[in-house]
């Protein structure tokens, strides 16, 4: 496996993968994550702001994901906790895999924290695959952010 910027080849299979993923959330307990987006909108804009990445597996995307160092607005005001540290850090939005085994998203984590060893990531309090997938890989609940339209999500923090 390996990691690599989205183009403009990638944009049907991420879209494919984000489709994918509401509908497992869905199935698995989390309904109100993710109804109508991620999407098309979304891929073209990370592809444009440099800021979207495929996971490759023999050739196939299996993995899709928007990363960035520096500040995240909704990051800034943490409810019911605090951050761990408050040096420059990178963000993971939007991660979701092809395939629900174990392998993909714990390697776009680790491929991540080699990029930049202070990551912040945050969930729907309904999305507990993700959850169990954040505490494995070595990411420490924080507490409460709050997204743009007020929705509260779960923020978690690796350093």
């Amino acid at each position: 496996m390996y990691i690599r910027k989205t183009t403009d080849k990638d944009i049907d299979s991420a879209v494919e993968i984000y489709r994918l993923a509401r509908e497992f959330m869905h199935n698995n307990g989390n309904p109100h994550q993710w109804i109508t987006r991620p999407g098309r909108d979304e891929v073209i804009q990370d592809i444009s702001d440099g800021t979207g990445y495929v996971c490759i597996e023999n050739d196939e995307v299996v993995g899709v994901f928007f990363f960035r160092i520096g500040e995240d607005k909704t990051y800034l005001k943490i409810e019911g906790g605090e951050w761990l540290d408050n040096s420059p850090y990178a963000v993971i939005h939007r991660i979701a895999v092809k395939y629900h085994r174990q392998g993909i998203a714990d390697f776009i984590y680790n491929q991540a924290f080699n990029l930049w060893q202070n990551i912040r990531i945050d969930t729907h309090k309904d999305n507990l695959p993700m959850q169990k997938s954040l505490a494995k890989n070595g990411f420490k609940y924080c507490g409460i952010i709050h997204l743009e339209n007020g929705e509260e999500r779960l923020a978690y923090q690796k350093l």
